[in-house]
């Protein structure tokens, strides 16, 4: 072995050491070791910065832009939560996420799906973690599947037409990775669930529960919860909310009468229904099949790319004081749309536009980025602060970024453009389209994984330049003398790997 081979080796060594301790972020102890090896002269200054130049990277950073739109407009709600009530949610759960791991690359993939999971688990009172991590293995499954599949085959590809090979197309691993993708979510779904450690996250949940919103919604006619018990619809088992009553009106245009949110309660359309909850959950309830929030229409008309939630204390010198949310025009007058209110007592009840507002109430508003900068400093609220979950998915966005999702699987697949060039393509689309802003679309991608695969594409580069590959292969290739000729290579080049 060369000197250079041998410092590299030493450097893989400590490398691995290293990140089995597990004291550093990975991407910090990748950089690290081609910095020594840069600064030990076995590479060259552009061999240091050629995961940077590479695809696979930025073809990663433009599908978390994909990534973050579909969870900005729910694209795939419904359907993860199909999955997951199905019969046997474990099985079409982990078969479907492979399937579409085949051709959505794993990393962004799970970007999009472990959101939905953890917020059904939330509204179903399950367990996340019992669902978390089958849906990172059976990403991985789906990736071996096809080329576009996950982001190591992308980088094979790339170094195979980079050393005068053929270009590998996009289903030339089907016949060997299909069968291993079904045999292994097979497993997933049958002993794999058994053995999961039962993980409960119980610090968020003490902490989310000192302040609960009240948010009002209304029974769509010819919905799914019409003519169904409170209990039977799954409203009265919402995590984190809570159904406190049912309003409901009569044909002699009186007010409303209330009714105690029983089990037992047989919703009609029309009828009221008043939650209380935290943020995140009364954010939930405007993707609930079968009911309309009050202030749909306002809401509506506040969503849109860059829009986000905050919270509006109101001051005790303000107009607000004492008037309801209709009479004085707070969507127009503001420039925010209120979903829900906080007060310290509890003592709300009903729609939100009618409840006269008191010192001290805290409105959850949905509102542009420049909210806070326009009302900090104002006298009707005492308070103005962003709020870091997530705002209610623009539904009306979700037909442009399918278009844009299936454009760019068919684009890449059938060779018009390569991967790269498709996903830049798909995700300038849903941030012209609107489906997602640009500020929200950078705030997407996970600059770590990018940043972690750029520098292990460095320190690949470096195992090359340096010789130590060239003496792996050597060995790989003596495995001709134990007589398993090319299965015997085949076998090798798997367990080196």
């Amino acid at each position: 072995m060369t000197t250079d081979s041998v410092v590299t080796l030493a450097v893989l060594v400590v490398t691995v050491g290293v990140l089995v301790l597990d004291r550093l972020a990975p991407v910090y102890v990748l950089a690290g070791a081609v910095g020594v090896l840069l600064y030990a002269d076995v590479i060259d200054t552009p061999v240091a910065l050629s995961g940077l130049s590479a695809s696979a990277p930025a073809t990663i950073a433009a599908l978390y832009v994909l990534a973050g739109a579909v969870t900005a407009t729910g694209t795939f709600a419904n359907v993860v939560d199909r999955l997951l009530d199905s019969k046997r949610p474990m099985l079409a759960f982990t078969a479907a996420t492979a399937a579409i791991s085949s051709v959505v690359p794993n990393t962004p993939l799970v970007a999009m799906f472990a959101p939905r999971v953890v917020r059904w688990a939330q509204r179903r009172g399950a367990n996340a973690s019992r669902f978390l991590l089958p849906l990172s293995f059976a990403s991985i499954l789906g990736g071996v599947v096809t080329l576009i599949g996950t982001s190591t085959n992308l980088v094979v590809a790339d170094l195979l037409v980079q050393a005068g090979e053929e270009p590998l197309g996009v289903f030339d691993i089907t016949i060997v990775g299909l069968p291993v993708a079904i045999v292994g979510v097979v497993l997933l779904a049958t002993v794999g669930r058994r053995l999961l450690p039962e993980r409960t996250a119980v610090a968020p949940d003490l902490v989310q529960r000192g302040r609960e919103f009240q948010v009002a919604a209304r029974v769509v006619a010819d919905g799914p919860l019409v003519g169904r018990t409170v209990a039977d619809s799954g409203l009265r088992s919402l995590d984190g909310v809570f159904l406190a009553l049912v309003e409901r009106a009569d044909d002699t245009h009186a007010d409303p009468t209330a009714l105690a949110a029983s089990p037992d309660t047989v919703l009609r359309a029309g009828d009221v229904c008043c939650f209380v909850g935290d943020v995140a959950r009364i954010v939930d309830l405007h993707a609930f099949d079968g009911l309309t929030p009050l202030e749909e229409h306002h809401v509506s008309s506040a969503e849109g790319p860059g829009t986000r939630l905050f919270e509006a204390v109101v001051a005790p010198a303000s107009e607000l004081v004492g008037s309801t949310l209709r009479s004085v025009a707070f969507r127009g007058q503001y420039g925010g749309a209120v979903m829900a209110i906080h007060r310290a007592d509890g003592d709300l009840g009903g729609q939100l536009g009618r409840i006269p507002l008191r010192a001290g109430d805290v409105l959850l508003v949905l509102a542009d980025d420049g909210f806070v900068g326009r009302w900090r400093n104002d006298s009707d609220f005492s308070l103005v602060a962003p709020v870091d979950d997530p705002p209610p998915e623009r539904r009306n966005r979700t037909g442009l970024v399918v278009a844009a999702t299936l454009g760019m699987i068919l684009l890449a697949a059938f060779g018009v453009l390569n991967l790269f060039e498709a996903a830049v393509l798909a995700a300038i689309v849903v941030v012209a389209g609107g489906a997602i802003s640009m500020n929200e679309g950078l705030r997407a991608i996970n600059v770590n994984v990018v940043a972690t695969m750029a520098v292990a594409i460095s320190l690949g580069s470096a195992v090359s330049i340096s010789g130590l590959a060239d003496e792996v292969a050597d060995l790989v290739e003596r495995s001709q003398s134990l007589g398993f000729g090319n299965v015997g290579i085949v076998v090798v080049t798997m367990l080196a790997t």
